[in-house]
């Protein structure tokens, strides 16, 4: 279900000013009553209303005239201010949404690379316990894969191998994605069945 996104009171008032005027229960050339009447009526300051009917003279659903106050304008121009609002409220419900799925997709990465890095934890600590132990592997000089990504390398579907991580240099980077590039003298983690080191090495071996 879509977030709603809190609209200011003053766009409100507008709006329901500009529905009342559209289904005719304030005609064109009627004069509305003053500000400190709106703001009672709406509960509401009289520097809210002014801000309202300055909304509804700028899109011609009224006319503010000095002196003499707010004049209804335009009963057509009231379903465009309403449309408009609906558009806009949507549109918002939208750039909302997509902030909140960045938000969750940051925090499940979050959560995943943390389960990663206890992966590699436990299985370093227990390594004779009966637990996931991933395998490390060196990357050869002039292998095949250098500088192609995991996705291109289809490295799961050639091996049976899950990468954990990589270490290059002094640094481990946990859980890399499809579009991490293999290094020379990188140090694979990886984890797969009883068999996956020899499929591992005959892959990276393979001028393919």
């Amino acid at each position: 279900m879509g977030q709603r996104i809190e609209i200011p009171r003053y766009i409100k008032i507008a709006v329901d000013v500009a529905v009342r005027i559209h289904k005719g229960n304030l005609p064109e050339g009627v004069k509305l009553r003053g500000r400190s009447i709106l703001a009672s009526e709406y509960n509401v300051s009289p520097e809210t209303i002014r801000k309202s009917m300055k909304l509804l003279d700028d899109t011609g659903v009224v006319e503010v005239c000095k002196g003499s106050g707010v004049i209804v304008k335009s009963k057509e121009k009231a379903l465009d201010f309403i449309n408009s609002f609906k558009d806009k409220e949507t549109l918002g419900m939208i750039r909302g949404n997509i902030k909140s799925l960045l938000q969750q997709r940051k925090e499940v990465e979050r959560q995943l690379n943390e389960l990663n890095e206890k992966i590699i934890d436990y299985s370093y600590r227990f390594k004779n316990a009966d637990l996931i132990d991933p395998v490390q592997i060196e990357i050869p000089d002039s292998c095949h894969i250098i500088d192609m990504s995991i996705g291109q390398s289809k490295f799961w579907h050639n091996t049976g191998s899950t990468i954990l991580g990589v270490k290059r240099e002094d640094k481990v980077y946990i859980s890399p994605g499809p579009y991490w590039e293999f290094k020379e003298k990188d140090i694979l983690l990886v984890v797969g069945d009883e068999g996956v080191l020899d499929r591992i090495k005959k892959y990276l071996e393979n001028d393919n």
